[in-house]
């Protein structure tokens, strides 16, 4: 779409730059930040593009728990987040940590870097470490935003966390997100997140780029089969199903 900017894939930075946002993220909990933005953000969020949850009770309210949503706009860590009150740990491509104000409110915000364009080892003990804490960690499949209004290919990251981790992972499919880009023309959509139930993988060691995918295929198919639903039937057809089928939503 043009009016998005090319993605670059590589970060030229050592590593060693960003040691200091894996340490935080690893050793300090989201703190007055987190809730400041999230007070910030929730307003814009459920009144400018009405966002609104389905199935939030699929969030395990304790213990370590994987979120894996579809990624079309800036806005989409909002929209998963307002919905529970669970202090999400997100991981971010590492070229947003550079400018002063941005990355400050990042740093303190509980939000920690993937570098791109390499096996960045330090992102996945990141993780590792946030869940052994019983935190909550939020990785987008794709690996990145969509750059078109069609849902894009999962990465095998999200499919070694699972695998390595044995913990819940909860798909969560974002809907109405890709408009977003649209807000300079005053056209704000409105937004629905679905929250699948959690899946959970047996835990295995050592696991192959193949089997990694894999993993990440099995989480992201069940994110398009709700993403596909809410296109086809809306937000008040896919309650109306869970309704009928006696599921909560």
């Amino acid at each position: 779409m043009p009016d998005i900017k090319p993605q670059v894939y590589k970060d030229e930075r050592p590593a060693e730059f960003f040691e200091k946002f894996h340490e935080r993220a690893r050793n300090r909990r989201p703190g007055y930040m987190y809730t400041l933005v999230r007070t910030v953000v929730t307003p814009i969020a459920l009144f400018l593009y009405r966002t609104r949850a389905i199935a939030t009770q699929n969030i395990p309210r304790t213990g370590p728990v994987l979120l894996v949503p579809n990624h079309f706009s800036q806005m989409d860590h909002f929209f998963a987040g307002i919905y529970t009150w669970r202090k999400l740990r997100i991981m971010a491509k590492s070229q947003l940590f550079g400018p002063p104000v941005l990355t400050w409110i990042l740093f303190h915000g509980g939000i920690f870097p993937v570098r791109r364009g390499v096996q960045d080892e330090e992102a996945f003990e990141t993780v590792r470490t946030i869940f052994d804490q019983g935190g909550a960690v939020m990785v987008y499949a794709e690996g990145g935003r969509s750059r078109s209004s069609e849902l894009g290919k999962p990465r095998p990251g999200v499919g070694r966390m699972a695998l390595e981790s044995g913990i819940p992972v909860v798909p969560v499919a974002i809907f109405g997100s890709a408009g977003v880009r649209k807000w300079r023309k005053f056209r704000f959509p409105s937004v629905t997140v679905q929250y699948g139930r959690p899946l959970q993988f047996e835990i295995e060691e050592g696991t192959t780029r193949e089997r990694q995918l894999e993993a990440s295929n099995a989480i992201f198919d069940r994110v398009k089969e709700m993403y596909t639903e809410l296109g086809e039937k809306g937000r008040e057809g896919v309650v109306a199903r869970l309704e009928a089928e006696g599921e909560p939503y």
